[in-house]
């Protein structure tokens, strides 16, 4: 998938993967898609909150070797 940005958040405890998302997320205009890697497994959960309340769209969101992906377009 097409990212405009990675947001490397690994080894990062909530709710810190969340900030610096909502931090990257700001930077991007309408349409756009960020990349977030986290390694906290309680992210799964928070991404998926985070994202109804802020109505972005969680396009999807996978697990790689301990590493989660979330892939956040920006509404």
């Amino acid at each position: 998938m097409k990212t405009d940005i990675v947001v490397d958040t690994k080894g990062m405890a909530c709710p810190l993967p969340i900030v610096k998302a909502k931090k990257a997320l700001d930077g991007l205009e309408s349409g756009q898609v960020m990349e977030v890697q986290s390694t906290d497994k309680g992210s799964i959960n928070d991404f998926q909150a985070w994202v109804k309340q802020t109505k972005h769209e969680l396009l999807k969101h996978e697990e790689d070797n301990g590493i989660y992906k979330f892939f956040v377009k920006k509404v």
